[in-house]
């Protein structure tokens, strides 16, 4: 096994097809991910994602006890910084926008070769947005659509807090659909430098995740600048 291979990035995989649970969880621990749990049922993923903390959530929306989404929604918005890659045998639309509102940071089929899980697993964990190709496009448009919305809380926020120069760049990049690495190579600074912008970014404009970073960009002209 390469010693490249990403022996720190704790998983949990939620299904409730035991067989299928059983095998990804066993070919994402061959190609040296820690496998910090599995799960069944919605409750089950909630309570057992709070004990062992992991940094990727490998999650199927049709589970029994509560929703995918519902569980994805619960953990993100008490874990921010949880990526959730959503594996469903679902490539509706609906079911993907869903998922990626309450917080998925990506989305792939369970058509999908043991390859491509295992390399958008690392991916998520990188903060890089995961599509099964054709389905970023539409994840896109939907960002632009929610961004054409009114927003509700506007009255809510007297003054937009300061971003630095450097925030408000790797902002703009993000809303662009640059993934981490591309934004960090594009400033020419580190990986976890772009995280850590992207963090206090979150911090000051009181947003939980990507998705609504995203959509507060485009709501200001920014992925057009």
């Amino acid at each position: 096994m390469s010693t490249n291979e990403p022996h720190e990035i704790k998983v949990m995989v939620v299904d409730d097809h035991p067989m299928w649970r059983d095998a990804v969880a066993r070919d994402l621990a061959a190609a040296g991910f820690d496998v910090v749990a599995t799960a069944g049922d919605g409750p089950e993923a909630v309570r057992r994602a709070r004990a062992t903390t992991p940094d990727v959530l490998v999650l199927d929306l049709n589970l029994p006890g509560m929703p995918g989404v519902q569980v994805c929604k619960e953990l993100v918005g008490a874990h921010p910084a949880l990526r959730v890659l959503v594996l469903s045998a679902s490539g509706e639309h609906a079911d993907v926008l869903e998922a990626v509102k309450s917080g998925a940071t990506g989305y792939l089929l369970k058509s999908a070769g043991a390859q491509e899980l295992i390399d958008a697993v690392r991916r998520t964990a990188a903060g890089d947005p995961v599509f099964t190709p054709g389905l970023a496009g539409l994840v896109l448009g939907e960002y632009r659509r929610l961004a054409t919305d009114p927003a509700p809380a506007a009255a809510d926020e007297p003054k937009a807090p300061q971003l630095t120069d450097r925030e408000t760049e790797v902002l703009r990049l993000v809303a662009k659909g640059l993934s981490y690495k591309q934004i960090a190579e594009r400033l020419v600074i580190s990986h976890r430098t772009v995280q850590n912008h992207v963090q206090n970014t979150l911090g000051k404009l009181q947003l939980h995740n990507r998705v609504e970073l995203v959509r507060y960009a485009i709501e200001r002209g920014l992925d057009d600048a």
